[in-house]
């Protein structure tokens, strides 16, 4: 069978604790899910095997996902059904793909984040998908540098502006020149033009980015997960026209050109999404989550007076690789995995999207 069409939902609920070991990692067939108890939370695994889904983002209350090798999913009624078997033109090589989705708030449009092949070599673009007309393509903004490492990936929409983590494409000189759409954040309209906000008459937003991968907001303040070399991941707070050092800076500087990150990890963790908790559960209400890669845990943070004053691993090494975190309509947290990009050890159910609920 094609294991892009092995995919299934699983009604058994599991609780899940942070010292929970992953059964089944390599070497079990059966991929059994792991069972602990920890802090009255409960995971549930509602798709297995996606294939190394990136996106997430729901429109009239459904869930819709991109695939890295070109696919979009959607998840209906307890089963994950195609949206689009094979988006044109986009490039799976190395940690590039179909990455980012997000929906247009009023209008039946769509927006992903695409790696694709350019005339001299791989670049990344931003795509607009027109929903009533089979999700037919319109590159907004082309060109974008792009690698097998190092493409950013995340979209965003915020009052009415769409944003864009571009990573520096592997040339870490491209993230200190604010000419260069690669190792920054975008800002741009929902038509795909230069937000009149930004610094410039340019997309760029921010600079001096690595490989930026998440974008959450919370009280108007835009903050971003992004990954380090081998050492200094951060959680930064992005302000217009604002430097984040890299490659001159990594982490805290002393040098005033650089915007310190609100945190940062070394050893890295691979930090690769965002989001703000608002949920049932008590403990983790106004929280701030993110998804790791290379640490392989959900990460639990908790903000005071603008500083970092409560961490938490949560669900360590159960699921291996943790891609994307977010919250549904019904204010629970999900996860999708990435143990099938060439980097993870999958069992058979992978990949897989989670969800988080009081037990």
């Amino acid at each position: 069978m094609d294991r892009r069409r092995y995919l299934a939902t699983l009604g058994a609920t599991a609780a899940l604790g942070g010292c929970a070991g992953r059964s089944g990692t390599g070497s079990d067939p059966a991929g059994s899910d792991d069972t602990a108890t920890t802090d009255g939370v409960a995971t549930e695994t509602l798709a297995t095997g996606l294939e190394i889904p990136w996106g997430a983002a729901y429109r009239d209350g459904t869930l819709y996902l991109t695939e890295r090798p070109g696919r979009i999913v959607r998840l209906v009624d307890g089963s994950v059904a195609p949206v689009v078997e094979s988006v044109d033109g986009v490039r799976h090589a190395g940690e590039g793909g179909l990455l980012g989705l997000a929906f247009h708030p009023s209008e039946p449009s769509a927006y992903t984040h695409q790696t694709y092949e350019a005339g001299d070599g791989l670049a990344n673009r931003l795509v607009r998908h027109d929903l009533t007309d089979g999700w037919a393509a319109e590159p907004l903004l082309t060109g974008i540098p792009g690698a097998h490492i190092h493409d950013g990936g995340r979209l965003l929409v915020h009052d009415d502006a769409l944003y864009m983590t571009c990573g520096d494409a592997s040339a870490a000189p491209n993230a200190q020149d604010s000419d260069v759409l690669a190792g920054s954040v975008l800002r741009v309209t929902l038509d795909g033009e230069p937000h009149p906000d930004n610094p410039a008459d340019s997309p760029v937003f921010s600079y001096g980015h690595r490989n930026p991968q998440g974008l959450a907001v919370r009280d108007g303040r835009l903050y971003s997960t992004e990954h380090g070399p081998s050492v200094a991941d951060e959680i930064n707070v992005l302000r217009a026209g604002e430097n984040y050092g890299w490659p001159d800076a990594r982490g805290p500087s002393d040098d005033d050109r650089f915007t310190d990150p609100l945190a940062h990890y070394s050893p890295t963790i691979a930090p690769a999404s965002a989001t703000f908790y608002d949920g049932p559960i008590e403990a983790w209400q106004g929280d701030f989550f993110f998804g790791t890669l290379k640490a392989e845990h959900v990460r639990r943070v908790r903000f005071g007076d603008g500083d970092v004053i409560e961490q938490e691993r949560l669900f360590e090494g159960a699921y291996g690789r943790i891609r994307t975190v977010f919250t549904g309509p019904d204010g629970h947290l999900h996860a999708v995995t990435s143990n099938r990009d060439g980097r993870g050890a999958p069992v058979e159910a992978d990949d897989r999207l989670l969800r988080f609920i009081p037990a």
